[in-house]
């Protein structure tokens, strides 16, 4: 078994060794993670950033067990033409994965790269998490970085014909899975990547993305299905001179979710945009966390988190937009809101700007409230059932975030199985 019971045992403030078999260039990105982690410890409570989200669990030496959902809905993007990448328990699946070469693109996985004194990864890996920790220290990326089993690494050269796939199935209701992605797009490269699946009992997993000059990264992910699992994630990425990334996510399960994103633009005319949608009832808790940087001249960033919660679900959103002293003319815009659909649930927001530049537009914005009766009561007086109706208005509510997606056929997979968690869960 992977995982936080394999690596660490807090209580005596101790480490176990590092995984075995490593070349230079891994077991020196280790050991500096190790040493960090033994130095900050894993989070508590007490701590800024988790006053909102307890991580006990997400720490605990043993994880908290989580029932595989069986269903039989067909798996998410399955018609659609990718490079599949698979993953079951955080165990690499040769036999349900596609062939992994492709014009434009060079992938290998952690678990070979690592054993070598050479890659192109040593570059990379932990380099843009350990920038990440500062001025707002990340231990469970630390962890990740010193202790992941196993990843995908993906040098972009031109423009990737078709997204690549990671797909994580859950089979061990006690499987405690880490995995660490990285991706080095090269000037002039454009890559699509999408997740999906419950990944494990316990999921931590860590992506980090360099972005030349003039490339773009668009990233969509789908959360789900399995309810009991517990998942921390993280991406760390750089931008470049005109560079792109987009990130979204939408998470529909899951007892506790906490997706970190942290993003430096370094070079002039970047553009980082990053949105979730989530919805949630009961046991669930699902936090956001967004730290960008803006560190250049003429830089876009934008922040679109929805989050739909009842019966006693909780939403959290913390996000903070840095503008550093030389970074003119940023354009830097947050929003996040929550649509509370009875009394029990809360939603938990810490928007935060901090700005040495005078020639900015930066702006957020964080609001709660409740369904619209109006709007409800005239979809009613027009034959429209309640449950119906309600539904129509949530979805009406997340579409500001889904409409970050670029790719229509992606956008349409994720609002078909929003529309079918929502029927599912009517009253």
């Amino acid at each position: 078994m992977t995982g936080l019971s394999a690596t660490a045992n807090t209580d005596a403030g101790t480490l176990r060794e590092l995984p075995l078999g490593q070349g230079a260039w891994a077991q020196a990105a280790r050991g500096d993670a190790a040493a960090r982690l033994m130095e900050m410890g894993l989070p508590k409570k007490r701590d800024e950033y988790w006053k909102y989200t307890d991580p006990t669990t997400l720490t605990a030496v043993e994880a908290p067990a989580a029932e595989v959902f069986v269903h039989d809905e067909t798996p998410l993007f399955s018609d659609m033409e990718t490079l599949r990448v698979v993953f079951v328990d955080g165990e690499f699946d040769a036999e349900a994965s596609s062939d992994l070469s492709l014009e434009n693109i060079e992938i290998a996985r952690l678990a070979d790269a690592a054993g070598t004194d050479i890659h192109w990864a040593k570059d990379l890996y932990g380099v843009l998490e350990a920038r990440g920790q500062s001025p707002v220290a990340r231990p469970l990326a630390v962890m990740n970085t010193a202790y992941a089993t196993d990843g995908i690494l993906i040098r972009v050269t031109g423009k990737v014909s078709k997204p690549v796939h990671l797909s994580y199935l859950h089979q061990d209701p006690q499987s405690d899975a880490i995995l660490h992605h990285c991706i080095k797009v090269e000037e002039g490269g454009d890559i699509t990547v999408i997740e999906n699946g419950p990944a494990a009992a316990r999921f931590n997993k860590c992506m980090e993305v360099d972005i030349a000059d003039g490339a773009a990264f668009h990233h969509v992910r789908a959360q789900g299905r399995d309810h009991e699992r517990r998942a921390a994630t993280h991406i760390f990425t750089r931008l470049g001179t005109e560079s792109t990334f987009k990130s979204f996510t939408l998470t529909v399960n899951g007892v506790l979710t906490r997706n970190e994103c942290v993003i430096e633009l370094t070079g002039d005319d970047a553009t980082a945009h990053v949105a979730g949608a989530a919805v949630g009832d009961g046991n669930f808790h699902h936090d956001d966390t967004v730290f960008i940087t803006h560190d250049a001249v003429n830089c876009e960033s934008r922040q679109v988190f929805k989050k739909v919660l009842r019966n006693g679900a909780t939403g959290v959103f913390q996000g903070k937009i840095l503008v550093k002293a030389g970074a003119q003319k940023t354009d830097g815009y947050q929003i996040s809101q929550s649509l509370l659909l009875d009394d029990d649930s809360q939603f938990l927001a810490k928007p935060e700007l901090e700005i040495y530049a005078d020639d900015v537009a930066c702006s957020h914005g964080s609001t709660s409230g409740a369904i619209d009766e109006e709007a409800l009561f005239y979809l009613r007086s027009r034959g429209v059932p309640e449950s119906e109706a309600q539904d129509l208005l949530v979805l009406a509510f997340l579409a500001e975030a889904l409409e970050e997606i670029e790719d229509e056929a992606l956008a349409e997979a994720l609002l078909g199985r929003l529309q079918g968690w929502l029927s599912r869960h009517r009253k």
